[in-house]
């Protein structure tokens, strides 16, 4: 992923305010992010942490989603979980529910997608292997190349992203 500009990451969100998105704080490490390694940007935000952003590459520019933990909380005794995006498995707690407003008058409404993901967003440090999940079998063993869990990581993303911003 190409560096991204403060600016340009706030001018990105389709489904927020202006004002919401000129608020949104920024990751702590913005500084010090490994741009080459990320196919996206994903982070909780360090003032309201039942809320996450998600910043994706496209060809006409950067697309940006709100996101926010439901207000019902995920009960369940499942011991693992499975990101939907990058197909990690982490401990329960790894992995959370996001939803995300429709773009529009749909999500003005109040209508929303939900998305279960790595709970730190760090999916692309996952399939590259630079992070390890805290579930002993985190991840599953494939005969994929990288080069395909990436493709399939950025599919993944592109179809839920597509259901926010089709609204």
């Amino acid at each position: 992923m190409e560096p991204l500009t403060e600016k340009q990451i706030r001018s990105s969100f389709v489904n927020c305010t202006k004002g919401e998105a000129a608020r949104l704080r920024l990751p702590l490490d913005f500084t010090d992010l490994p741009w080459e390694e990320l196919d996206f940007l994903g982070w909780v935000d360090p003032g309201a942490p039942l809320r996450a952003h998600l910043v994706v590459p496209r060809a006409e520019g950067p697309l940006g989603i709100s996101l926010r933990v439901p207000s019902v909380g995920r009960t369940s005794a499942v011991k693992s979980s499975l990101c939907q995006i990058c197909l990690t498995g982490h401990a329960s707690s790894g992995v959370t529910l996001l939803a995300a407003p429709l773009a529009g008058a749909r999500g003005r409404e109040g209508n929303t997608v939900g998305i279960y993901v790595c709970a730190d967003l760090a999916c692309p440090l996952y399939v590259r292997g630079k992070r390890q999940p805290k579930l002993r079998a985190g991840r599953y063993e494939e005969s994929l190349t990288l080069d395909e869990r990436l493709t399939r990581m950025s599919d993944n993303l592109d179809a839920f992203v597509n259901r926010v911003a089709a609204a």
